[in-house]
C-alpha cells in the first residue's frame, strides 16, 4: 500500500495524506463532535480500526510470515529497539519537563516511544533502499501484534496515571479491537485474499478513512474537553526540534548498532527502517482507550513523528539505494532482487 509524492522536490516527500490529517484535526476544531455525534463517531471509529486490523490480517501472507520467523535474531533487534531503546530515550527526555516540555507534551512524547513499528512504510523503504524485504514484512508485523499487549503494559508502568484510562478492561478492549480482527482476518485469508488483492487500492482508501476517523473523534474529544487551551506554538516548535533529535538518535542506533551485531547490509537496512518508526494506525486507538480525552494532546507528538520519519526515511532510503556496492554480478550487497514493477518512488501512510 504506497502511493506517489506530489511533484514536488526529492528532498521533500510530502504526503498528501498528511494534509489529510491536518485538514480533519481543522474540522475537529471547528466542528467538533459533542453528545449523541460524539458516541456515534466514538462506535464508528471503533468499527473502523477492527476493519482496518481485519484487512492487515488477511493481507498478510501466513506462508511468507512463517518463513521470516526463521530470521529470529533481526525481530528480536527490531523489538528490542521499539520496545527498550526508544522508552529508555523517552525516560531520558524526563530532563526536558517541565522548562522545555509541559508536562502534557512529554506525555505524548513518552506515549511515542511505546508505540509498535509500522508494517507499510518499513517495507516501502526497505524495498526502495535494496534491502531485505521479508524481513522488513515480518519485524513490523511481529512488531505490531506484540505492541498489542506491549504499549499498554508499558504505558500503565511508565506514565502511571497519565495513562488513566489503563486497567484490565482497556487491555482487553485492545486486544478484541486490534488483535481479535487481525487474528480473523488471518482465518479467513483463504477466502478473502484473492479478492483483497484485485481491490487493493480501493480498499486503501479505508486504511486512510479509518485513520482520519479516529482523529477526528480524538480531536473532537479534546476540543470539548478544553486541552488544546494548554498548548502553545513556542510549545510545538521545541517539541518538533526534541522529535528530530529522537528520528536522528534511532536511525543511528539502529543502522550501527546491527552492524556491531554482524547483520549484512540486507539486514541492516530492514532493522534501521523497522527499528525507528512508530505507527499511527496502532497509536491512535491505543491513546483512545488509554487517555481518554486527554487523547488529542497524547497523539500530537506521535502525529508529528509520523510526518518526520516519512520526509526523513524517504530521502535516507534512496541514499542507501545508491551506497549500496555493486556485486560482479549486477545485484547489490545484501539487496533482496525485486519484481519489476516494485515502485521506484512511494510514500506510505502508516
Amino acid at each position: 500500500m504506497s502511493r506517489r509524492t506530489l511533484p514536488l522536490p526529492s528532498w521533500l516527500p510530502i504526503d498528501p495524506y498528511i494534509m489529510a490529517l491536518l485538514g480533519t484535526v481543522v474540522l475537529a476544531a471547528l466542528l467538533p463532535a459533542s453528545g449523541a455525534a460524539a458516541d456515534v463517531t466514538g462506535g464508528a471509529s471503533t468499527g473502523a480500526v477492527a476493519l482496518l486490523f481485519f484487512l492487515y490480517g488477511a493481507r498478510l501472507s501466513t506462508r511468507e510470515t512463517l518463513d521470516g520467523v526463521r530470521h529470529w535474531r533481526l525481530h528480536l533487534t527490531v523489538l528490542a529497539s521499539t520496545f527498550l531503546l526508544f522508552p529508555l530515550l523517552g525516560l531520558a527526555a524526563k530532563g526536558l519537563e517541565p522548562l522545555v516540555l509541559t508536562p502534557q507534551l512529554y506525555n505524548g512524547l513518552l506515549f511515542l516511544c511505546l508505540v509498535p513499528s509500522t508494517i507499510q512504510s518499513s517495507i516501502a523503504f526497505t524495498s526502495i533502499a535494496r534491502g531485505n524485504v521479508p524481513a522488513a514484512m515480518c519485524a513490523g508485523s511481529f512488531s505490531s501484534l506484540a505492541g498489542i499487549f506491549m504499549t499498554p503494559l508499558l504505558a500503565a508502568v511508565l506514565l502511571g496515571g497519565s495513562a488513566g484510562g489503563f486497567s484490565g478492561g482497556s487491555l482487553l478492549k485492545i486486544v478484541l479491537q486490534l488483535l481479535v480482527p487481525f487474528l480473523a482476518g488471518q482465518l479467513l485469508r483463504r477466502w478473502v485474499g484473492a479478492f483483497l488483492t484485485r481491490h487493493k487500492e480501493a480498499l486503501g482508501y479505508v486504511d486512510r478513512g479509518s485513520i482520519l476517523l479516529v482523529v477526528y473523534t480524538a480531536f473532537s474529544e479534546g476540543m470539548v474537553a478544553g486541552v488544546w487551551h494548554q498548548v502553545t506554538p513556542a510549545g510545538l516548535g521545541v517539541l518538533l526540534l526534541v522529535e528530530a533529535g529522537l528520528l536522528a538518535a534511532m536511525l543511528a542506533l539502529t543502522w550501527y548498532g546491527s552492524k556491531r551485531l554482524g547483520f549484512g547490509r540486507g539486514d541492516r537496512i530492514a532493522i534501521q527502517f523497522a527499528g525507528s518508526k512508530k505507527s499511527l494506525a496502532a497509536g491512535l486507538p491505543m491513546a483512545s482507550v488509554l487517555f481518554g480525552a486527554q487523547a488529542s494532546l497524547a497523539v500530537l507528538p506521535l502525529m508529528l513523528f509520523h510526518q518526520m520519519q516519512l520526509m526523513v526515511c524517504a530521502v535516507l532510503a534512496k541514499r542507501r539505494a545508491r551506497d549500496v556496492p555493486e556485486r560482479a554480478g549486477g545485484l547489490r550487497e545484501g539487496a533482496v532482487p525485486l519484481p519489476p514493477h516494485t515502485p521506484a518512488r512511494s510514500t506510505p501512510i502508516h
